[in-house]
């Protein structure tokens, strides 16, 4: 199992930001896929069509998200925090994302930068 601790700079307030993490049709407009989201703490989600499957465990409104992603049956939850602070730019995201499976950390490493946070960076600058 494997950590990943990474920042990230959008150019969008904090608000905006956890807006498009949290709210399934803005979730579809940057990722281009149907989102299945929800702040309700113990909820499931889902996206980029069940590519990425898990359980919400926390939300701060506007500063943080909690979750737990799933990997098959291993015994250790991987946990996603993401950890949002204004930036003179707009958002410094925070993410840190634990006990990920050797087999799938490159993967995963990639999907951040290019497909999650790569994308929404793009979604703000076009």
């Amino acid at each position: 199992m494997k950590n990943f601790k990474k920042y990230y700079i959008l150019s969008a307030d904090p608000e905006e930001v956890y807006n498009a993490l949290t709210i399934p049709a803005t979730l579809q407009l940057w990722t281009g896929e149907k989102a299945e989201m929800s702040t309700e703490p113990g909820s499931e989600f889902s996206l980029w069509d069940d590519s990425i499957v898990g359980k919400n465990i926390e939300f701060e409104p506007g500063r943080k998200i909690v979750q737990e992603w799933y990997f098959g049956e291993q015994p250790e939850p991987s946990l996603v925090t993401i950890i949002l602070h204004p930036h003179k730019q707009g958002t410094s995201v925070e993410l840190r994302h634990t006990n990920i499976p050797d087999q799938d950390f490159e993967d995963i490493t990639e999907g951040w930068d290019s497909s999650y946070f790569g994308a929404l960076q793009d979604f703000y600058e076009d």
